[in-house]
């Protein structure tokens, strides 16, 4: 029986060395995929307990196959704009359809496009899943990934929802001697010069409403009796406005003052839309119905008391300095990309630069127990544990490195000289075999 089981063992022997000589040829043939993680060959003996204490039994060997998940492959720039490698632990969630989302899958391959759909898919066909997020970039449900579309925005508009003004009042301006009331300078604007205040110095700033058209406002300032004291008004044209809201086209009136440095001493500066609002209150823009958009909330910065980030008063002409404000018109997309925090941004025409999904990271227990599937995409298993999805570099997940790619964590050279040490091992276990024959047919040859 000895003989029959040396002839066993060489026969496993040659198995297992067969399916590693596979495992190393799928590891060559994959070379070049992206994220792709190299399998390696672990042999373990057969062992056959023996009948008596001093006898043996040949077993011989057997062969599986554990995949190096953990194990980072190298990082190089693409220049894709939608392309992320993960450096560090974790895995890109994907699905391989748009509308199975409950059954995701995992990879390291984040070779994303656009489809003609809109949804970021990786060479492989594979769907992103991301955590959609609102109109402030946080995420509406970190508990539901969605596919990553990015043509869910196809043009975007941003209402002018702040404006700050930073401008010289000249402290030489003479002070205008009379009765005042507010909205007086925007009655003056208004009829053209018949009637109301005209104003020392204005300016017009240009904002938008919600549908992206472009309205013009105009700060106006009137030098009046007191300690270093003016009238500011915020008016525009009437013709935009709802009359019951803005008499006159007036926005906001109020007053503003220096101390003997130039620098701001206060500022009441009180809306006249909506009803009852307070000094300081945003001031809200009652657009006409007609033109479809809807009201305006605008926070008015005249910069800080006591400071000189603002509006200042020193010996010199009347001018304005700078005005920072957001909002923009209407824009339409031109650009997608995904930023070292997982965020997918898309770019406007009108330079608005939006965070639309947030891509999470996947990670596990036991990464190196996952399924691998065809496609470069791994499964859950029993003994990998549940995925626990994080934000990128938070929590044990990796960072994201964006515009790149991870290679395969194969090593040619290691490659090779295992396919030498399979092969040489194959032909050992093949002279076993043939060795073996050789000794039964001696046995066969034996007479009596």
């Amino acid at each position: 029986m000895s003989l029959f089981g040396s002839l066993f063992t060489g026969v496993s022997g040659m198995a297992a060395q067969s399916r590693s000589m596979a495992v190393i040829s799928d590891n060559v043939a994959n070379v070049s995929t992206v994220g792709y993680k190299g399998g390696v060959s672990n042999f373990a003996s057969l062992v056959v307990s023996p009948s008596q204490q001093r006898a043996f039994s040949p077993g011989g060997v057997q062969q599986s196959t554990q995949f190096a998940i953990t194990r980072q492959g190298q990082t190089q720039a693409t220049g894709s704009a939608t392309d992320a490698a993960i450096v560090g632990n974790g895995f890109f969630v994907v699905a391989e359809n748009a509308g199975d989302t409950q059954r995701p899958l995992y990879t390291r391959a984040g070779s994303f496009d656009p489809d003609v759909d809109g949804y970021l898919r990786n060479a492989n066909g594979f769907y992103l899943l991301g955590w959609q997020l609102d109109t402030d970039g946080q995420p509406i449900d970190v508990n539901t990934t969605q596919p990553v579309n990015v043509r869910n925005l196809n043009a975007v508009t941003v209402a002018t929802s702040r404006l700050k003004l930073g401008a010289n009042l000249d402290s030489g301006q003479a002070e205008h001697v009379g009765a005042y009331a507010a909205g007086d300078m925007a009655t003056y604007h208004t009829t053209d010069g018949a009637g109301g205040v005209a104003p020392d110095f204005q300016r017009q700033i240009q904002i938008y409403d919600s549908l992206g058209n472009p309205r013009t406002v105009i700060a106006a300032f009137l030098r009046t009796p007191g300690a270093a004291s003016w009238s500011v008004e915020l008016y525009a044209d009437p013709a935009n406005l709802e009359a019951a809201s803005h008499p006159g086209g007036l926005l906001a009136s109020g007053t503003v003052s220096f101390n003997g440095n130039g620098g701001l001493a206060s500022a009441a500066i009180t809306p006249a839309f909506p009803a009852g609002a307070a000094a300081g209150d945003p001031v809200g823009i009652d657009w006409i119905d007609s033109s479809g958009a809807t009201d305006s909330s605008l926070v008015l910065d005249l910069g800080a008391i006591g400071g000189t980030d603002g509006l200042t008063q020193f010996a010199g002409e009347s001018a304005v300095s700078f005005v920072t404000k957001d909002g923009a018109g209407y824009g339409e997309l031109n650009g997608v990309r995904i930023d070292a925090e997982g965020f997918v941004e898309a770019s406007f025409s009108n330079g608005e630069v939006r965070r639309i999904y947030q891509i999470p990271i996947a990670t596990f227990g036991n990464p190196n127990a996952l399924d691998p599937r065809s496609g470069n995409v791994f499964s859950t298993t029993w003994a990998s544990g549940s995925a626990n999805l994080q934000a990128a570099g938070v929590g044990g997940a990796g960072q994201l490195s964006p515009a790149a790619l991870e290679s395969a964590n194969v090593e040619l050279a290691d490659e090779f000289t295992k396919m030498i040490v399979t092969q040489r091992a194959y032909s050992a276990n093949a002279r076993v075999v043939t060795t073996t024959d050789d000794m039964l047919d001696e046995l066969m040859r034996v007479k009596r």
